[in-house]
């Protein structure tokens, strides 16, 4: 459980290393660009469009780096699976993998995040339980922790949503990082 909280807490540093790989290696690949762009950039879609989607229902709580916990969310994707801010995580690093043309690396990301967002949520679900009690225990044997669950009713302990404005706020360090990924790798692929 420790591990998952320092795990938490350097969540923004830790893909950097991955991030570097995307940049330094050459394609495995080094044939037309285009079908790899179309592809992993369906993946950065998809991914970032379940974050944003995620992030309009918790809101600005989802940047914290503390313990701190806002109210319980079982809206949107939260109804569906409990984790999608970081299945979302997982598909835009994946996307960017494509992107590169480093197909191996895709499945390596994959394994790589989903053990270190298992070893968070560990954390955080000790913290939810120990502090939101039995109506997190509740949604915790309705809703899924990874796997989305199409037919699980959505129950909250709290209704409404944020602005798409406030989501576009809260989300801004992510998009500018999704843009920033995508120019970086259109320089490596044309330089």
């Amino acid at each position: 459980m420790r591990v998952g909280g320092w795990l938490f807490r350097q969540r923004t540093w830790l893909p950097l290393p991955l991030a570097a790989a995307l940049i330094f290696i050459p394609p495995t690949d080094p044939g037309p660009t285009a079908p790899f762009w179309l592809a992993g950039l369906a993946l950065i879609v998809a991914g970032e469009s379940l974050r944003m989607w995620s992030v309009h229902h918790i809101g600005a709580i989802s940047r914290t780096r503390s313990d701190r916990l806002g109210p319980l969310i079982g809206t949107g994707p939260f109804a569906l699976v409990r984790n999608p801010l970081y299945l979302g995580n997982i598909a835009l690093w994946a996307g960017f993998a494509v992107t590169a043309q480093l197909l191996w690396l895709a499945p390596l990301v994959i394994v790589l995040l989903a053990g270190e967002y298992h070893a968070i949520v560990r954390w955080e679900e000790e913290l939810l339980a120990a502090r939101i009690g039995d109506s997190y225990r509740q949604y915790v044997g309705r809703v899924p922790r990874w796997l989305p669950s199409w037919t699980a009713p959505g129950h909250s302990e709290r209704a409404g949503t944020f602005s798409w404005r406030q989501t576009l706020f809260s989300e801004r360090g992510t998009l500018i990082a999704i843009g920033t990924g995508c120019l970086l790798l259109f320089l490596k692929q044309n330089l």
